[in-house]
């Protein structure tokens, strides 16, 4: 699934909705920019559907009282004011409403999951604990018409090129049959049904596990957890394996290896003193795994396998593929993290750029203060954190900042 538009997540202020009975936003109001170009607009759409194999009929039905919704647009042009720390952003995910859900909803679809998990290779955790994050386990799966808030990104967004061909695609999921135009319903940014799949992806890995020949994602929860499971085994799924364990670093260790995402087996790392943080043995010392520091070396520490990045590819972020690996772990029946999350703040763009700023007033050669930080950056904050008596583990971070100010 191509998640550059997705749902916001459910951590915010939400309305449950049962599932096949969702009541769609009414589109806003049509602003005067609009008033002049829709019913072209509208037109141009039809002459691709029809390209494409959609009826006027499904057309009329999906899309024939179109008016762009401002909101979406408002939402599309959003930018975040301030970093999220992966410590806040699992901490609104990981909770224990959603893991007790997520508990209940794993003995609810255990023969269902079974299924899944034989068919696919995916633990029945993962595909529960991605369903919890991205709809709270069908409890919201947006209240916007799919169709409609394609058409507004389309019409008057940015990157309206991706969204047209969202659009059409979400067109011919409706000719096919597989949910009525008023059931398509999902994210302001046109992810839909119980795992957030854009149409395009929809098309790739949506499955029709329950054989009623629709692959209905919307209102079938079958449908939907096999779907996430056919989704994940595509992008190399390794059944087995977990996604990561926290670890502990011994003292003195070389933060490079980090930065450098040195890739090693479990056993080789717990030849250089790298250890689970609960104290356990490694339980397949073979795996291959590289070290995750989300908040630096004061805070938890993550050794992860190939299925966290596996994970990544449903949402390109570390701390989404964190936040979905522990919630797994928590519905299997583990515990929180053992390292506390450090009192440390994240850095936007400018942030990043007056740590750079300070680092060349000091004389460091890393180039331009641009708010990016590659290599020569992180050599250099390692060197002066060394320096400063700090632990030198190259993490920039509000503490960096206050420190060096």
């Amino acid at each position: 699934m191509f998640r550059t538009a997705k749902q916001v997540p459910f951590s915010m202020s939400r309305r449950a909705f049962a599932t096949g009975a969702i009541t769609l936003l009414a589109s806003s109001a049509i602003s005067p920019a609009f008033a002049a170009g829709v019913g072209g607009f509208v037109d141009r759409v039809w002459q691709q559907a029809k390209a494409r194999g959609v009826s006027r009929r499904i057309f009329d039905a999906a899309m024939g009282d179109f008016r762009p919704i401002t909101k979406v647009l408002d939402l599309s042009g959003k930018q975040p004011e301030f970093a999220t720390t992966a410590a806040d952003y699992v901490g609104k995910r990981v909770n224990d409403r959603q893991i007790g859900n997520g508990r209940a909803m794993r003995g609810e679809w255990a023969q269902t999951l079974s299924a899944i998990g034989g068919r696919y290779g995916v633990q029945p955790e993962a595909i529960l604990a991605i369903w919890g994050i991205e709809t709270n386990y069908g409890g919201y799966m947006g209240g916007n018409n799919t169709v409609h808030a394609l058409g507004t990104l389309a019409y008057g967004g940015r990157r309206a090129d991706y969204f047209g061909s969202e659009l059409i695609t979400s067109l011919e999921i409706l000719q096919a049959g597989h949910v009525k135009p008023g059931q398509m319903v999902g994210s302001w940014a046109g992810a839909m049904g119980h795992p957030q799949f854009m149409p395009s992806s929809f098309m790739k890995y949506a499955v029709d596990f329950k054989g009623d020949g629709h692959k209905d994602i919307w209102n079938s929860v079958p449908d939907a957890q096999a779907s996430i499971g056919n989704y994940l085994r595509s992008f190399g799924w390794r059944p087995g394996e977990t996604w990561g364990y926290e670890v502990k670093l011994p003292r003195g260790f070389d933060y490079n290896h980090v930065w450098s995402k040195t890739t090693a087996s479990l056993r080789d790392w717990s030849g250089a003193g790298v250890t689970r943080a609960n104290g356990k043995a490694f339980p397949r010392a073979g795996d291959s795994a590289r070290l995750f520091m989300p908040m630096g070396g004061h805070g938890p520490v993550f050794a992860v396998l190939a299925n966290f990045d596996v994970i990544k590819r449903y949402n390109n972020s570390d701390s989404y593929a964190l936040a979905v690996g522990h919630l797994a772990d928590r519905i299997i029946g583990g515990g929180g993290f053992v390292s506390p999350w450090p009192n440390d703040t994240a850095l936007n763009g400018a942030g990043r750029q007056k740590v750079q700023s300070l680092l060349l007033k000091r004389g460091y050669q890393i180039g331009s203060a641009d708010g990016v930080i590659g290599s020569k950056t992180r050599a250099a904050v390692m060197d002066w954190q060394a320096k400063a008596g700090l632990l030198a583990d190259g993490h920039v971070s509000g503490n960096l900042l206050n420190a060096m100010s």
